[in-house]
């Protein structure tokens, strides 16, 4: 297949959400207390909500940046790629990679909507931030263009009974996706292996959504020492995603509820075939005298039946793509992060695409994302208008000059990093 013959639908990226986004939205009685962006003494532009803090920062929204001047810069709206806040600047900046349609977590309230949960004590404020952050970001993200972005929900993650009611009322406004957390025992919260989550798996199952656990959701990364370089980070962040995998096979979760689908986003897939073998193994070993019981499933037929997996860059996965089963591996681009293949996402994919059947790289680039979250893009814009190159023809005039912010924030280990991000939000 050509590469401007491709149609790519990313399952990952991100919005970092403009400061107006709660002003239509949010009850008026919680105006003045509503998640809000102030300005620091250092010039540091960050959201604070019930006395707690979370900046904009770095890798977060890096898209057009020099890849020397990755870092915890930036912290200002005015530093970042417009299309990181500016839904039609999104667009723009979809076009100009090729991409029909995109899937966007949070930034500011973090990828599973922990700040919002995290940051109050008074449960109907919290409740009605949560409400006003989906509006915002079904209406207005993505309603101002049909068929380009694709709905996501966050949850109240206090109350089990709440999300399956919030579930209902954001899928009633055509939202099929929602995200939750890869391990929510991390966040001071039940773990996955515990029921009191059940009324949020059935609302799910009931109305076709799609729990979506992305990597850093438990507000956690993989950190082998202090004094570690970053790379060693990032590199084990798939990890994370493994030990989800496991716990969900084991969990009892998706015999419990067949008709739940999880995606795991951001997680890569060419681990997965082993994860599969190892669960199937220990499952035969040692079911019998644990007494965990799976039904008539082994781990690796609940993945293939109720998972879905995702890649950036991954061409041993797709090698092994029969292993991991083609029907569940979706791709993402990850704009605006520092791990994002934007804006020659065509390109870098087509290399790993290469020698796959044509049928095979449909599924894997839009077939099995459309399928997952019901998300019908050709009602709105024809197969035709819908392919890379009909795509980077609209988006021709976009500027893709790289930007070079002055560093203030360099670091080069977590420790370091860490540091460096509390006194970016002026709390250290």
């Amino acid at each position: 297949m050509d590469v401007g013959d491709l149609i790519l639908v990313s399952v990952d990226d991100h919005v970092v959400e403009p400061p107006t986004m709660f002003d239509a939205h949010i009850p008026d009685r919680y105006r003045d207390r509503a998640p809000h962006v102030v300005e620091t003494a250092d010039g540091n532009q960050i959201w604070t909500y019930e006395g707690q803090i979370t900046p904009n920062i770095g890798l977060n929204a890096v898209a057009g940046v020099r890849p020397e001047d990755y870092g915890l810069d930036p912290t200002r709206f005015d530093q970042m790629r417009p299309g990181c806040h500016d839904i039609d600047e999104r667009i723009r900046d979809m076009n100009v990679n090729g991409v029909l349609a995109s899937l966007n977590f949070p930034t500011f309230a973090q990828f599973c909507g922990q700040f919002l949960t995290r940051a109050t004590a008074d449960r109907e404020l919290g409740l009605a931030v949560v409400r006003a952050y989906n509006d915002w970001h079904i209406d207005e993200w993505a309603g101002a263009h049909p068929g380009r972005i694709i709905p996501l929900a966050v949850m109240p993650l206090w109350d089990a009974e709440l999300m399956a009611d919030e579930i209902r009322r954001v899928a009633a406004k055509g939202c099929r996706a929602v995200t939750f957390s890869e391990n929510p025992a991390k966040l001071g919260l039940p773990s996955l292996h515990n029921r009191s989550w059940d009324p949020f798996w059935a609302a799910c199952a009931q109305t076709g959504v799609v729990v979506c656990l992305h990597i850093g959701s438990s507000s956690q990364v993989p950190v082998t020492a202090e004094d570690a370089p970053m790379e060693v980070s990032i590199a084990l962040s798939p990890m994370n995603t493994q030990s989800t995998l496991t716990d969900l096979l084991f969990s009892g979760v998706l015999p419990r509820f067949p008709d739940l689908r999880i995606a795991l986003s951001e997680g890569g897939i060419g681990w997965i075939p082993y994860t599969l073998e190892r669960c199937d193994y220990v499952y035969r070993h040692h079911r019998a005298w644990t007494g965990t019981e799976l039904g008539d499933r082994l781990p690796s037929e609940l993945f293939r039946d109720q998972i879905y997996s995702c890649f950036i860059d991954d061409p041993a996965g797709l090698v092994l793509r029969e292993r991991v089963g083609l029907h569940t591996i979706m791709w993402e681009c990850d704009y605006p992060h520092g791990d994002s293949t934007w804006p020659n996402s065509p390109e870098e994919l087509a290399r790993s695409l290469a020698g796959i059947p044509d049928d095979e790289i449909n599924a894997i680039t839009h077939l099995n994302a459309l399928r997952a979250f019901d998300f019908d893009a050709f009602s709105h814009r024809p197969r035709e208008r819908s392919t890379v190159a009909a795509l980077r023809a609209e988006g021709a005039d976009v500027d893709l000059t790289l930007r070079h912010i002055l560093r203030e924030h360099r670091g080069s280990t977590p420790g370091e990093l860490a540091a460096i991000a509390v006194q970016a939000a002026g709390r250290g």
